[in-house]
């Protein structure tokens, strides 16, 4: 790194070098305040739990564009297993290398000097930026975006347009806008047998024969077709867990953990009651205990997808692709305000893994296409 980085590559590697695992913040939300408040920003620091979140404003009236985004990244695993350490960010070969290059540092960097750009040409430009940004997206998710949510709606604030930096590219950056999410419903089953020896079986109850055809059944079920948007509703199991570990001993319960990722083809009642009828039909005795991550949204058309397509096509002379796979963000939180939504960041290949990285040509990319944003929604 003899050369001179750039605005956005610096502060990518300042912001890297925090070692900030979820939840801790490791400074990163100073680092980003100070560079807010000189460029005009009110922020205040918000504090749940041991959560550190912010939310700073620029300008008094108007429609407002948030950047949301986290500080937060998630553990490294084994240190050892890393090319090089994962917090001393290196850049080689135009790639840069830390933990949250991706995920997302790099975006937070692009969305500070893309606002200290857009700024600096317009002093005076039309409605309102802000930026969301908390340090429990990886974790819990319980004292940050969704607090902070609660807090602007106490307030009465509304966000028009969300940016969600999450890492939405897949080939090349800006080749994938996320418009939308699937909702995510999860379950902790557990079915009541009765303990036995293998040899009596006629003394025992095994669970695990007694859930299999309910298993089927679940796993073969059609729950929707999904739409225009929306893939169809998937129902996976992540975990089963019964027995004690001895050949010759029938258990007493089994523990199933499963997940829907739903359509808006579908309602999460829809998709408990439908469940539990199963479950039912076949006589089991049994607990369960439903987490609704997040309800699925969409924003199919308006402003804020037009402004992002065209800065994308403006910045690097392609289309881009409208897209609601992949997992959960925070964006779940943010839609249901009536805010429109969009996720849109850097390749997303080496997320959450070891030599986790993004191309650093790739964040100059990103910053210029938010800044184009926000000249096609403040100055049209």
């Amino acid at each position: 790194m003899t050369n001179p980085l750039s605005p956005t590559l610096q502060l990518a590697c300042d912001l890297i070098a925090q070692p900030s695992v979820t939840p801790e913040d490791a400074n990163c939300q100073e680092m980003m305040i100070a560079r807010l408040e000189a460029i005009g920003f009110k922020a205040e620091r918000l504090r749940f739990g041991d959560v550190d979140n912010f939310w700073a404003v620029r300008g008094s009236d108007g429609p407002i564009l948030a950047y949301a985004g986290h500080t937060d990244v998630v553990p490294t695993g084994p240190q050892e297993q890393w090319d090089n350490p994962p917090f001393e960010p290196k850049i080689e070969n135009d790639i840069l290398y830390g933990r949250g290059a991706a995920d997302m540092k790099g975006s937070l960097a692009a969305m500070i000097t893309a606002c200290e750009n857009f700024i600096a040409e317009h002093p005076n430009h039309n409605g309102r930026i802000a930026f969301l940004i908390t340090s429990d997206e990886e974790g819990p998710a319980i004292n940050g975006t969704v607090k902070v949510i609660e807090w602007l709606e106490a307030r009465n604030e509304k966000i028009t347009w969300c940016l969600v930096g999450e890492p939405s590219s897949t080939n090349k950056v800006g080749d994938i806008i996320k418009n939308g999410r699937r909702g995510s419903l999860g379950a902790q089953l557990t079915i009541k047998g009765k303990q036995g020896h293998v040899a009596y079986p006629h003394l025992a109850a095994n669970p695990i024969h007694l859930v299999a055809p309910a298993i089927a059944q679940l796993s073969a079920e059609h729950w929707d077709n999904g739409n225009d948007h929306f893939p169809a509703t998937s129902f996976q199991i992540s975990n089963f867990n019964s027995g004690t570990g001895a050949t010759n001993v029938i258990p007493g319960e089994a523990h199933i953990v499963f997940n829907f990722r739903f359509s808006t083809e579908v309602t999460e009642q829809q998709l408990r009651e439908r469940s539990e009828a199963i479950l039912n039909e076949h006589k089991l005795n049994y607990d369960l205990t439903w987490t609704l991550s997040g309800q699925p949204f969409l924003t199919a058309e308006g402003k804020l997808v037009e402004a992002a397509a065209g800065a994308i096509k403006a910045v690097t002379g392609y289309e881009t692709e409208l897209s609601t796979s992949g997992g959960t963000s925070d964006g779940r939180f943010i839609a249901p305000t009536g805010a429109q939504v969009v996720e849109l960041g850097p390749l997303n290949a080496t997320i959450h893994q070891v030599n986790e990285h993004v191309c650093a040509s790739d964040l100059d990319k990103l910053s210029l296409i938010y800044q184009s944003m926000m000249e096609r929604l403040f100055n049209d």
